[in-house]
């Protein structure tokens, strides 16, 4: 039986990227997102090559991310890698009658990732070890004007990843952070700016070579935003706060 991996969000963007990736990869796959037809024509692209598992969640279901997460685990014998990627953006600002974007984000984004982290750390410690891996993004380093909730949505993930990591690491579970910078999928396409922008195909491939490495955290491609994102926690607020991000 080849390695396994469990990802969420995996209908379109990094999610799908990914599980093409890891497929070619010869892993064996166990797939869930909200949009199920997705999910199967997905299943039958892939399924020539791999063991390739799919299942319905909306990870905001938080009762039903274990379920879900468990029966695709039971059906591949197993999971080596778990990755917590499913994410929404939206764009809202205070005052505008848009605190229910704001909410959405959050138990998406946040609350969703962590229902995710906590079923996957369940099943790779009755295993005896594993990887989780959280997507999070370079959005998360600074509050960005346009997607605040996004933003900080993505810093409070990368935070409690930090926070488990020494406690799974004792249960030989890796932790690993990867933020991508611009991605050249649907979550942004409405951006006028979007620098370093590369495709979601690239990303992909430099994740997964990221997540076999078992890095810690980093960046999406690692440069040049391994040295924009260090630059950008110490540009004052006061010019910050100007920048239309």
């Amino acid at each position: 039986m080849p390695d396994s991996v469990l990802i969420t969000g995996a209908s379109s963007g990094i999610g799908r990227a990914l599980a093409i990736e890891f497929s070619r990869r010869g892993y064996a796959l166990g797939l869930c997102a909200r949009r199920l037809e997705l999910l199967e024509n997905l299943q039958h692209e892939l399924s020539r090559n791999h063991a390739v598992e799919i299942a319905e969640l909306d990870v905001s279901q938080y009762d039903a991310v274990k379920e879900v997460l468990f029966k695709l685990a039971e059906k591949l014998g197993g999971a080596k890698i778990i990755i917590a990627n499913a994410g929404v953006g939206e764009r809202s600002l205070p005052g505008e009658g848009t605190f229910y974007l704001d909410r959405r984000v959050i138990e998406i984004n946040l609350l969703g990732a962590m229902a995710t982290i906590d079923a996957g750390a369940e099943i790779l410690k009755k295993q005896g070890g594993g990887q989780i891996v959280g997507i999070s993004s370079v959005a998360g380093f600074r509050g960005l004007s346009n997607v605040p909730a996004y933003s900080a949505s993505k810093s409070a993930l990368s935070t409690y990843m930090e926070g488990i990591r020494h406690h799974l690491t004792q249960h030989k579970i890796a932790v690993t952070v990867i933020n991508p910078g611009f991605i050249d999928t649907a979550i942004n396409t409405n951006r006028k700016f979007r620098p370093f922008l590369i495709s979601a195909e690239k990303c992909a491939r430099l994740t997964a070579d990221m997540i076999e490495k078992k890095v810690l955290s980093s960046t999406v491609p690692l440069w040049p935003w391994a040295l924009v994102s260090g630059a950008m926690k110490f540009i004052p607020e006061r010019l910050w706060c100007r920048f239309k991000t």
